[in-house]
């Protein structure tokens, strides 16, 4: 087996660093859809043991609007800043990911409801904290909220199931007057 270079990754490094970035979002930095999937599958083969298992999902109020007033480049800049403010909030055994447009998603494993909407309510509040400031023009933006739909996993219950009970509740709270889990 040849060694490898000094100064330049071996295959195996190489490898390793390919299958990362084939896990995870490109914008938010976030884990994508693929790593989600597994990441759910053995987070479930844990609840089916009697462990709670919760997601929680985001959804940025208001999102195209605030893309076609300020644009994507600003949007982008909001998703980040969602994906940052989850990231920190989350446990460390929880997963947080990109669910898809601008839904974020977030696997708590040994979390029950109660847990997962108390840690929704402080996501929620940590982002009505930040200050979002347009970088080409210093313009200061109005704050974003966010939807959040929180969901604990029922016994037998299919992976499916559950993510749509979470986007269910996600929805509930975006049409009873946002703001609210």
């Amino acid at each position: 087996i040849p060694m490898p270079t000094p100064g330049r990754p071996s295959i195996r490094d190489s490898l390793s660093r390919s299958e990362e970035r084939a896990r995870t979002d490109t914008l938010t930095g976030l884990a994508n859809r693929r790593a989600l999937d597994e990441f759910l599958r053995k987070a479930l083969a844990t609840a089916a043991w009697g462990e709670p298992l919760s997601v929680l999902m985001l959804d940025i109020d208001h999102f195209k609007t605030f893309n076609d007033n300020f644009g994507h480049g600003v949007g982008d800049q909001v998703l980040r800043l969602m994906a940052k403010v989850l990231r920190e909030k989350v446990r460390e055994q929880d997963l947080p990911a990109r669910y898809g447009g601008e839904e974020l998603i977030a696997v708590l494993p040994d979390a029950d409801l109660a847990t997962c909407a108390d840690l929704a309510e402080r996501i929620r509040h940590a982002l009505a904290e930040c200050t979002i400031t347009r970088r080409s023009t210093g313009e200061v933006l109005p704050s974003i909220s966010v939807s959040i739909g929180v969901a604990q996993y029922r016994a037998g219950e299919a992976i499916v199931d559950l993510i749509e009970r979470c986007d269910r509740a996600l929805y509930l709270d975006k049409s009873s007057g946002l703001k609210r889990i």
